[in-house]
């Protein structure tokens, strides 16, 4: 395979390692940690690690690919860039870095209303062929402007979230004042004099700001302010009611994020969805919920043939990945295993990341005997 990758960090973990030492603290731990006692952010990724696959190896069989088609589109590996908020505090430019890296492997980034890039600029560096999530505004006009935005940046599709209906209660973030911009209290100031890389990769570009609602914010905010504007802008909460003018307005595909139950699925069909990506939002909204991995078995043996279901949360590696799409999704999406390589390895983390993740891929494609990622599901060990 014609993949580069760096051979000091040849793990996600390894990745998350560099990353804590490379930027502020107060970062590390937004980007790193759940909510409550992180409880639902540790079952993510063990509870995926219980799966195992069946290997076949007197079997004949091809080269593996990992082309995967998904709404239409043909993505070189089934996995994309999951939304992630606030990118640009983690690491300076990380959404247009992760972007274009997107772009040139061919597999879906998505974009948060919330995070530092914009709809347009995103649109640019990829050609349209990002996908948008939406944080539902209070204001029907102001939904239906960034909607339009989207789609006349010809974005294929839009994801509307549905789990964030409050925020969750992350203690760490609280200790560290976290804002937007960070509050630089005595203790942020210090973190951040002791990251000279990311201190003048921030000087470079400025100041990270909610660059998709700029058109929509008053000036010169200040942090109190802003938070009161964000509260008095976004309602998270989503219901049948809400989502039927969305649906009416976007003429594209339309997905919601943050299913857990069959009985969310049900209405997301009933509404005329096109896909859904069963998630727990990270293990950041509810400690005592379900990891993801847990409710999609169920959830894509009875949707599979009506909608495409996906996921995200707690994915870290190539094996997670297959784990994942045995399990039934037709397609998985990570956000903290990119920001890890973006936050390590600046510029060069995004290709870094997805080269390493397509290699981990490959060679458990190879290693179990399956040709067509479509196909892995037939690995699945059953108890």
């Amino acid at each position: 395979m014609d993949l580069t990758v760096n051979s000091k960090y040849p793990s996600i973990e390894d990745l998350r390692k560099k990353a804590k030492k490379r930027i502020p603290k107060f970062a590390f731990e937004y980007l790193d940690g759940g909510c409550n006692q992180d409880v639902n952010l540790r079952k993510n990724t063990a509870e995926i690690r219980k799966i195992e696959l069946n290997p076949y190896y007197l079997n004949q069989y091809a080269k593996p690919s990992l082309k995967t088609e998904l709404f239409g589109h043909i993505y070189d590996a089934p996995f994309g860039i999951a939304p992630v908020g606030l990118q640009g505090i983690m690491w300076p430019n990380a959404p247009e870095i992760l972007a274009k890296a997107a772009f040139k492997h061919n597999i879906p980034f998505v974009l948060s209303t919330v995070t530092t890039s914009s709809i347009e600029r995103t649109a640019e560096i990829t050609e349209g062929k990002a996908w948008f999530q939406l944080y539902h505004p209070t204001e029907d006009r102001l939904r239906d402007d960034i909607i339009n935005r989207a789609a006349a940046a010809e974005m294929p599709v839009l994801v509307i979230l549905c789990d964030v209906p409050t925020f969750g209660y992350r203690p760490r973030d609280i200790r560290n004042g976290l804002a937007m911009p960070p509050k630089m209290s005595v203790a942020n100031i210090l973190q951040v004099l002791g990251k000279p890389a990311w201190a003048m990769n921030t000087l470079k570009y400025g100041q990270p700001t909610f660059e998709t609602l700029k058109p929509y914010m008053p000036k010169g905010l200040n942090l109190s302010e802003l938070g009161k504007f964000m509260d008095q802008t976004f309602s998270g909460r989503l219901n049948e009611d809400k989502i039927k003018p969305i649906r009416d307005l976007w003429k594209g595909k339309l997905v919601l994020k943050g299913v857990a139950t069959i009985e969310d699925a049900q209405k997301a069909l009933d509404l005329g969805l096109d896909g859904i990506i069963v998630s727990n939002h990270g293990g950041r909204q509810l400690d005592a919920g379900q990891s993801s991995i847990k409710p999609l078995g169920t959830i894509a043996e009875k949707f599979k043939d009506q909608l495409t279901v996906m996921m995200d949360s707690g994915i870290r590696s190539g094996p997670d990945i297959a784990r994942t799409l045995a399990s039934g999704a037709q397609f998985s999406f990570l956000g903290r295993s990119f920001m890890y390589g973006v936050s390590a390895l600046g510029r060069d983390g995004g290709d870094h990341t997805i080269s390493l993740l397509k290699t981990e891929l490959m060679q458990v494609m190879e290693q179990i005997g399956c040709e067509n990622i479509n196909n892995i599901s037939n690995h699945l060990v059953t108890h």
